[in-house]
């Protein structure tokens, strides 16, 4: 099985994908969607849907999964968030793929085993269960802990049923 982690932000937007075989987990990409951030939102949100637009035209995944978004104190920071969001959501189901939706207290605790763990432990455990990706960039590493929460989690919701 292949599956797309997505980490949204308008900024940039951080994206991995991994194979699932059995409990066995392999890198395949990852890289970031970045915007300009001198730009009108809607051009915003269009870099973002095409980023990941062609990402899922390449790697054709099985299923995908995307971070919770942290809700900031700033009402308009929090809604400019949500709508990256939206179209990291909207694209892969439009492909016909289920997304699981995960906390980042969750991802941090199914990649790292304690949901506070820092942003830099967070990569490493990527870099250790992955140790052919590039996790240079906080987006893609943490688009690649989504990815391998939704493997951790199918696998675990396949055993159990």
């Amino acid at each position: 099985m292949i599956i797309l982690g997505i980490d949204p932000g308008l900024a940039f937007t951080g994206w991995g994908v991994i194979e699932q075989n059995g409990n066995r987990l392999s890198y395949i990409a990852g890289g970031v969607v970045k915007t300009n951030p001198k730009a009108p939102m809607a051009e915003r949100l269009a870099t973002i849907h095409d980023g990941l637009q062609e990402v899922l035209k390449i790697y054709k995944p099985n299923s995908a999964a995307v971070e919770e978004v942290f809700v900031n104190s700033n009402a308009r920071t929090s809604l400019k968030l949500g709508q990256a969001r939206g179209i990291a959501l909207l694209l892969p189901q439009l492909h016909g793929l289920s997304v699981g939706e995960y906390t980042p207290l969750m991802v941090k605790k199914s990649v790292v085993g304690y949901g506070k763990a820092e942003k830099s432990q967070v990569a490493q455990m990527v870099k250790m269960l992955l140790p052919t990706a590039d996790v240079s960039q906080n987006d893609t590493a943490d688009a690649l802990a989504v990815a391998i929460c939704h493997a951790h989690t199918i696998g675990f919701n396949q055993k159990v049923a």
